[in-house]
């Protein structure tokens, strides 16, 4: 994963794309899957709605 991926420029402060995790912290963010969103470090994870 490249910072490009996770970061937006806008002007001159920077926007994160993703959520942080809400038990981690800010700096570990959740992936992106396509039914969820996941923590590869404590394993939370959010189902999205159908």
């Amino acid at each position: 994963m490249e910072k490009r991926e996770i970061y937006e420029i806008e002007g001159d402060k920077i926007k994160r794309k993703r959520r942080s995790c809400p038990k981690c912290g800010d700096g570990i963010f959740l992936a992106i899957h396509k039914d969820r969103v996941s923590c590869g470090k404590c394993g939370y994870t959010e189902f999205k709605k159908k």
